[in-house]
């Protein structure tokens, strides 16, 4: 994994995760000893203000190892491969390639996998009620058609 900036005032950054094969090398260590391979997280790499996004790989047959739920956080789960399911306030969901689940901050959640390969996903979480403008009103498109070179 490594980290690229723009030269010119870290007007932007770049972050090489890795393959999705290699996610499962990520360890998240958890107060109190909990810790959960196949997460790795991309908010303090890339500096991000407005979201965070987690790269998640879970071996079949794993759970988190834990519940949880935030604050002031909704997560937007985006499932890219294997079968699972998630427990979201006692309530059992089945996931899969191509399932994307939002959870609003309070819902007590975890997730595991029932399939007999990786269950990768992508999650992002960002403050529930924050989003002002999406593409549409907040893209700005320049008259000028890109440059390669």
């Amino acid at each position: 994994m490594s980290t690229a900036t723009n030269p010119n005032e870290n007007r932007w950054l770049l972050a090489e995760m890795g393959s999705m094969a290699s996610w499962s090398d990520f360890v998240l260590e958890r107060p109190g000893g909990l810790s959960m391979r196949g997460k790795g997280f991309l908010g303090q790499r890339l500096g991000l203000t407005g979201v965070e996004v987690s790269l998640n790989a879970m071996a079949p047959g794993q759970s988190v190892p834990f519940s949880h739920a935030h604050k002031q956080n909704e997560e937007l789960y985006l499932f890219l491969s294997g079968s699972g399911e998630m427990l979201l306030d006692h309530e059992i969901v089945k996931v899969g390639a191509g399932s994307a689940v939002r959870i609003k901050p309070e819902v007590v959640r975890c997730w595991r996998n029932t399939g007999e390969v990786p269950l990768t996903c992508v999650v992002v979480q960002a403050k529930a009620g924050s989003l002002e403008q999406a593409t549409r009103s907040d893209g700005i498109v320049p008259p000028d058609p890109p440059r390669w070179p």
